[in-house]
């Protein structure tokens, strides 16, 4: 496994990130298909076993299920100073005011709550899962700097926004002397692309470590256009994400099985190796439920793509809308 750092901060992260929203109690969230504990340690265990050192949960996930099994599963297989933790905070925990966004308020009693469930002193990267319209932007920046300060959180980060409020939130940090964003989780893959136009630039510019979601698209690139799924049949925030564009995107997956078969390799490692060659990219996170999805993952790491193929599959893509984050 190579170790690289997240954006210009001295934090070393692996070139893969395990992304933990798929472990959590089915009956606890949105999710019917996440695993429970004992179905999920084991995976936990191959990902640390294979160099993995980099864990996203998030505490929206299976109702916090996710950040208690991923925080006890990591107590009993690694120590604590080699791994990095991370998980987010944005989205409302119960219906009630002051239960979710980015206020003052909110922020210092999710964090806590966090904590709680990981079951660790301290989180190495807090990230805000979206823009929170109805806060000031300094309120939640600050908020965020004296986490850091108090030691409850060390480094800071942010999920799919507009690049101009991503900009905008850099500069209340620096114009405050406040801790800046050493990252962006944002959505790239295949059959979404939209981030190259500003966030992806504006990421190079100020050094921001890029760690996208969704690499695979939801699982939509490993396999025939057509075929269905557990999660897919149940995954209304995938239909959400590539509804309005499936013609273009089914080229796109098209292209992707070509390549595949041409190189006697499994779908996943294909569209991955993409994404892992992108130059803006620090490490996808990726999502589990199977053995061979790591596995395929770990191996995408040695694929090389040829320019030839880089353009055959980026040739079918067209403009999509901007969602999942407005």
């Amino acid at each position: 496994m190579d170790y690289v750092n997240l954006g210009q901060s001295g934090l070393k992260i692996s070139r893969l990130c395990l992304g933990c929203m798929s472990f959590g109690e089915s009956a606890r969230g949105m999710h019917p298909w996440t695993l429970d504990e004992k179905t999920s340690r084991p995976l936990i265990k191959q990902a640390v076993e294979a160099g993995i050192n980099f864990f996203d949960t998030a505490n929206a996930y299976s109702d916090g299920s996710s950040e208690e099994i991923t925080g006890r599963a990591l107590k009993e297989y690694c120590r604590r100073d080699e791994v990095v933790i991370a998980t987010k905070l944005f989205i409302p925990w119960r219906e009630a005011p002051n239960t979710g966004g980015l206020s003052r308020k909110a922020v210092f009693h999710a964090v806590d709550d966090s904590l709680q469930r990981l079951g660790t002193d301290y989180i190495d990267l807090y990230q805000i899962h979206r823009w929170d319209h109805a806060t000031p932007v300094e309120e939640t920046m600050e908020a965020l700097h004296d986490l850091v300060k108090l030691g409850k959180v060390r480094y800071l980060g942010a999920s799919s926004m507009f690049a101009w409020q991503f900009a905008k939130a850099q500069y209340t940090a620096s114009q405050h002397g406040w801790t800046r964003f050493i990252s962006m989780q944002n959505h790239l893959n295949l059959l979404n692309r939209e981030e190259e136009r500003e966030m992806l630039p504006l990421c190079r510019d100020q050094g921001v470590g890029v760690i996208p979601w969704s690499p695979l698209a939801r699982g939509r690139l490993t396999r025939d256009w057509d075929a269905a799924t557990e999660r897919s049949a149940n995954d209304f925030f995938g239909d959400y994400l590539y509804a309005a564009t499936a013609e273009a995107d089914r080229r796109v997956v098209e292209v992707v099985a070509d390549i595949a078969r041409e190189r006697d390799l499994p779908r996943a490692q294909v569209a991955l190796a993409w994404v892992l060659q992108h130059a803006d990219v620090t490490a996808p996170i990726i999502g589990v439920t199977r053995e061979h999805h790591l596995s395929d993952a770990l191996a995408a790491l040695e694929v090389a793509l040829s320019e030839e193929e880089v353009s055959r599959l980026e040739a079918p893509y067209i403009p999509h809308a901007v969602v999942g984050f407005q």
